[in-house]
């Protein structure tokens, strides 16, 4: 018999159920735990005896609904899609009551969360929040981007915030320190409610796509170091040892610079990197980000790219094949290339434009789905929670805040005065790297199509007037005049070219 009721419940003792829940129970919260798979439950709680807040274990969903008290908050951590609806509906039969929330703290598909908080209206809550940090995130404190109802939210608040990462107002920095047992205290929570229905899974989603971005880029910088100065790995992670105290200062350039210097524990005299395979996986998100851009009409070549770096990385057989066949250019002389210090300047001030550009296009992103979606975000706010916690933590977040709370209409993060210097100043390196790279036949696609993503942004005008010419001439799709107004559409008859202008209506 189940004596003290749980302050919250979460299902699913995956790697982030866990941590998560053990990261809730240092700040004082009672959990209630279930899992498909009992003796997990069983593992779970003989691992973890005691606890600030304390566990209950639950055996059936039955239960778990028993644990809770009213008006109860359920978390769930189970695998997108179905499984989602299958354990919603599980509650629902357990006598989950219509005050009670359900918080989808997956990696839901946003419209899917949008299409549940509608279905479920008359019978819970349903809220879905993104959660961002990996393992280590949900253990210590991870980034959460809270969706759902202002009311389900202001129940939930507490304990996201009690539990999210910790960063100081003033510099923006994580607050570090935190153990089991002992959670960080003070700070800005990278915690907070960016609107209703699914902007939270949205926004998850986006953070996601520039995930993508981010570590291709960085990749993309290791190998110009490795095939252009044909540096060893633990002299590339110093590079990037010393980048990471700059304005690169971010956990994937961190973590990048250990990774390189880790030895192969299965071959001495190798580093492990050497021995990874060159086949990288992917879960689906920024897939999904970059369908979004298309669907939406929004310009993300970098995070596109990205996806499409991965998805011919896999093609291992294929390009093992094709090395066999396609001939490249001769390697770049040491005097075509010039001082190594120069050119690992150059890359670091190329790593660096890039990446704000990619951080541009998720923004722009996130800007037009609040007009299909109804939403009101809050940019600086968005900027503010991912500089803890998240994947994509980066000192120049702190910036990305102030831009969008010094101009919350701003157009596009590449037109803000920090950011626009900065490229001013660092573009002549980003071009001589993107040049080598093409002359040397190093494949840099985020790289190359940032820089296609600034020009083209920046030009007063593109090739775009033959296209809509092209439309026109084969389909009849007309096309607008530089000497009319915006809205005012053309056709040709191209057979007749002498004969007027049709206006469209």
């Amino acid at each position: 018999m189940i004596e003290e009721r749980a302050d919250i419940g979460l299902i699913g003792l995956g790697t982030m159920g866990r941590n998560l829940v053990l990261n809730m129970a240092d700040h004082g919260f009672h959990v209630a735990v279930y899992n498909r798979t009992t003796s997990v439950t069983d593992e779970f709680i003989a691992a973890n005896p005691a606890t600030p807040g304390g566990l209950t274990a639950c055996r059936t969903p039955g239960e778990f609904v028993a644990a809770l008290r009213p008006p109860r908050i359920a978390v769930l951590l189970v695998p997108a899609g179905k499984p989602v609806d299958a354990i919603t509906q599980q509650l629902i039969d357990a006598g989950l009551a219509r005050d009670d929330l359900v918080v989808d703290a997956g990696n839901s598909l946003w419209t899917d969360t949008i299409r549940r908080e509608r279905e479920y209206a008359d019978r819970l809550r349903f809220f879905g929040s993104g959660v961002s940090g990996g393992s280590e995130g949900a253990r210590f404190g991870p980034s959460l981007m809270a969706g759902g109802d202002a009311g389900s939210w202001q129940r939930l608040r507490p304990i996201w915030e009690a539990i999210a990462a910790k960063v100081d107002p003033r510099t923006g920095r994580p607050i570090e320190g935190a153990a089991p047992g002992k959670p960080v205290k003070g700070g800005e929570p990278c915690a907070a409610w960016i609107g209703p229905n699914g902007s939270g899974h949205y926004v998850k989603m986006v953070h996601n796509g520039i995930e993508y971005a981010d570590m291709q880029l960085i990749g993309e910088a290791y190998w110009l170091l490795r095939t252009l100065l044909n540096l060893e790995p633990p002299e590339i992670g110093d590079v990037f040892a010393e980048w990471n105290k700059g304005v690169l200062d971010s956990y994937l350039v961190e973590i990048s610079a250990d990774v390189l210097r880790q030895k192969d524990p299965a071959r001495r005299g190798r580093y492990l990197v050497d021995s990874i395979l060159d086949a990288a996986g992917q879960k689906g998100t920024g897939k999904w980000t970059s369908v979004n851009a298309l669907d939406t009409g929004v310009a993300a070549p970098t995070i596109a790219e990205a996806v499409f770096a991965r998805i011919i990385s896999a093609l291992k057989d294929e390009r093992l094949a094709a090395a066999k066949l396609l001939k490249g250019p001769a390697p770049l002389t040491r005097r075509a290339l010039g001082p190594r210090e120069k050119i690992i300047e150059a890359i670091r001030q190329a790593l660096y434009c890039s990446k704000v550009c990619a951080y541009a296009q998720g923004f722009q992103l996130m800007r037009e789905a609040q007009k299909e979606y109804g939403w009101t975000l809050d940019f600086a706010t968005i900027a503010r929670i991912w500089r803890g916690g998240c994947i994509i933590r980066a000192r120049f977040l702190q910036r990305i805040a102030a831009a969008y709370a010094e101009k919350p209409d701003l157009a596009n993060l590449l037109l803000d005065r920090t950011f626009r210097r900065q490229m001013k100043e660092a573009q002549d390196a980003w071009r001589r790297v993107v040049s080598v790279a093409a002359l040397a036949g190093v494949p840099c696609p985020a790289f190359m199509s940032a820089l296609a993503y600034y020009d083209s942004y920046r030009s007063a005008r593109l090739p775009a007037n033959l296209l809509q010419a092209q439309r026109d001439y084969f389909g009849s799709h007309t096309y607008e005049r530089i000497d009319q107004p915006r809205g005012a559409f053309f056709h040709l008859d191209w057979s007749n070219p002498g004969r007027p202008q049709l206006r469209a209506e």
